[in-house]
């Protein structure tokens, strides 16, 4: 990635005047975001200097204006605007009028007070557009895919060191499953795994396996790898867990459903030559629940899957119909499919 905020010159370095930033991972977007105002900014001037728009609210126009407005006793301003949807393929609502046309003139010669950042959630920008076109050729564009399991890895690792502790053998990995590769829930246990560890120590499995917050999803998909590896006796503890915790034993059904068609999904979409990242984008997941479906599918054919959503189908209607307790229904499935 390109230094946060700077153009290379020769011998010297400028912040870009204009700049669109896109991509899947929100997260590592919104901190080069905020590193370009902590570089360009002084914090005494942020509140005078530092304006935000949403563009689903607001029209292009009132951006612009406001870019070409001197700077009221600051040297500098910045200008963010979120939702630059008109960057992308998406169907613009019709609610706000944006002139992109004058957008286009405006970042052949903007002016010298002001930094414009437009972002965008979206995975892709829609490279015919004569808008993205420009930023391009300006060299105004940065992306922010989804990392790898790999690069999750290691970003862990970098975090941790940032923070002045390690991770042992297994544990950074454990803690990207447990967030299920999400940057956010991420930072936020790694910061709550830092005060534990203290300056200079290191983060065990047992750590995260303690400390690290579980949503009802990634429980759920762990109760399927305990499943998959045929250890019986740990998915029935992730059961009764969930089942502690007052989780409805028909949610923890449809959810294991969803994950086995998403395993079932990805070895058909292998089978016919796609790679993970492009299975991602096709399913719009991100890469990581991508990678551990694949390897989880490599343990059943297929025919052994459609087996496995069929029972899942019977047994959501044998529990809403009745026909079956609902616990004991949980604990056949998991045994019949383990066996």
């Amino acid at each position: 990635m390109a230094e946060i905020g700077t153009r290379k010159g020769q011998g010297n370095r400028s912040p870009l005047p204009v700049t669109v930033c896109y991509g899947a991972e929100t997260y590592l977007l919104q901190r080069w975001v905020a590193a370009l105002i902590e570089r360009n900014v002084d914090e005494e001037h942020r509140e005078l200097a530092v304006t935000k728009y949403d563009l689903a609210e607001t029209p292009l126009d009132v951006v612009l204006d406001d870019a070409e407005t001197l700077p009221f006793f600051v040297p500098r301003k910045v200008i963010v605007a979120s939702r630059a949807t008109f960057f992308t393929a998406a169907k613009e609502s019709g609610k706000i009028e944006h002139r992109l046309d004058r957008l286009q003139e405006y970042a052949k010669a903007p002016a010298e007070h002001t930094i414009i950042v437009f972002t965008v959630e979206a995975e892709k920008l829609d490279e015919r557009k004569k808008l993205v076109k420009t930023f391009k050729e300006l060299g105004a564009v940065q992306a922010f895919a989804a990392l790898s399991a790999e690069e999750l890895n290691r970003w862990a690792v970098r975090q941790a060191e940032e923070l002045g502790f390690s991770f042992g053998p297994g544990a950074a990995e454990l803690l990207v499953l447990y967030t299920g590769g999400q940057l956010q829930p991420m930072a936020s246990e790694m910061d709550k795994l830092s005060l534990f560890a203290g300056r200079g120590g290191t983060v065990t499995k047992a750590t995260v396996d303690e400390l690290v917050a579980r949503s009802t999803e990634q429980n759920v998909f762990l109760l399927i790898e305990e499943i998959v590896q045929r250890r019986i006796e740990k998915a029935f503890a992730i059961l009764y867990e969930l089942l502690k915790q007052r989780e409805e034993p028909i949610k923890i059904a449809v959810l294991m459903a969803r994950q086995f068609r998403l395993i079932w999904q990805v070895k058909d979409l292998e089978r016919q030559g796609y790679s993970q990242q492009q299975i991602a984008g096709h399913l719009g997941s991100h890469p990581f629940p991508i990678k551990l479906a694949s390897e989880q599918g490599r343990k059943y054919d297929n025919e052994r899957l459609q087996r496995i959503m069929t029972l899942l189908a019977e047994l959501d209607f044998n529990i809403k119909s009745g026909r079956i307790e609902k616990v004991l229904g949980l604990e056949m499935f998991i045994l019949h499919i383990a066996a």
